[in-house]
């Protein structure tokens, strides 16, 4: 499982640094890989109100860290999670600015009806603190968190919030944050827990086993974890792979390829499905191998590709009746 942090906070080791760290540390307890974006370290341009993306379905904005980084990490994450400090009842003007540019994602959705495959199960969360003790404190965060998830593929979850967080170091005096952090990390996670793992790589990580991994997700990722790597990996995706998966109403935008050792290394699979590079991966003790032998559709026509695809979507609906019935 992958847990994506977003920390809003500009100070370095301020309150909302703590209560996230904390977080993120209670989730690696239970074998959880994290990573955390600080946002006021990246070059985010303010979303410019132009319209572009619900026209092309994607950001005008080619060149900063939310194209680069940002998006692809958003759609690899199982779960999400926001922390900022209260600035004017909602985020800082760093974080806001990352929320905006994910009217990219909103237009996937709602402009190009197109689903990304983890949506069914992907969660989010929000972490607030605030200095006042004021009753309406965080009415303004949890809305903008509310639609920032809903754009990005997120269930929200819920939140934990706590007043009157003023000075350098009242977050880590606060007499239940490590209990409410445990019990809550505890409740978000479960739910993803113990599910099987499954691999699929192919040579270059570009089409078959992008194709098939998505297929996984978008039918049981609730159930089944997986992931997609090669051998070879290419720079980047096979375009007509995204055209024809979009034909599908799936949704292949911002995902990257990487190294199969890598892969293996994170998920630790319980069966790796290869699609012609059998003779590439490494014999792991107790990991059951398949081979799917599916013929590579880069650089054919585009009816070869959707044949594949048709093929792939047949076989991981036999896969996952076998796996979870």
């Amino acid at each position: 499982m992958f847990i994506l942090g977003i920390q809003g906070s500009p100070r370095k080791k301020g309150n909302t640094n703590y209560l996230l760290t904390a977080f993120m540390n209670e989730a690696e307890r239970f074998g959880v890989r994290t990573h955390v974006i600080e946002v006021a370290k990246k070059n985010i341009t303010p979303c410019l109100g132009c319209g572009f993306c619900e026209k092309n379905g994607y950001c005008v904005t080619q060149d900063d860290d939310m194209a680069s980084e940002i998006y692809p990490l958003l759609r690899k994450a199982d779960v999400v999670v926001m922390a900022s400090p209260i600035y004017f009842y909602n985020v800082t003007a760093q974080l806001k600015a990352l929320i905006d540019r994910s009217q990219a994602l909103w237009s996937r959705i709602y402009k190009f009806k197109l689903d990304d495959p983890a949506r069914n199960y992907r969660r989010g969360f929000l972490l607030a603190q605030g200095a006042t003790k004021g009753k309406n404190l965080f009415e303004g965060v949890n809305l903008t968190a509310k639609y920032f998830y809903d754009a990005v593929g997120a269930e929200f979850y819920g939140s934990l919030t706590y007043r009157h967080i003023e000075n350098p170091g009242d977050m880590g005096k606060h007499p239940t944050v490590h209990k409410d952090v445990k019990k809550t990390v505890k409740e978000l996670l479960s739910p993803l827990l113990g599910r099987k793992k499954v691999l699929f790589a192919c040579r270059e990580n570009a089409c078959r086993s992008q194709m098939a991994a998505a297929f996984t997700q978008y039918l049981a990722g609730d159930k089944i974890e997986v992931a997609s790597a090669g051998s070879e990996p290419s720079e980047k995706i096979n375009p007509e792979m995204v055209e024809v998966m979009q034909e599908k109403g799936i949704d292949m935008a911002f995902r990257k390829t990487r190294f199969l050792d890598q892969a293996i290394s994170e998920l630790q699979p319980d069966i790796i499905v290869t699609m012609g590079c059998s003779e590439e991966c490494p014999v792991i003790p107790g990991v059951q191998i398949q081979d799917w032998d599916l013929p590579d559709p880069s650089g054919r026509s585009i009816e070869f590709m959707r044949n594949v695809r048709d093929e792939i979507e047949k076989r991981v609906k036999d896969l996952v009746k076998s796996m979870v019935g």
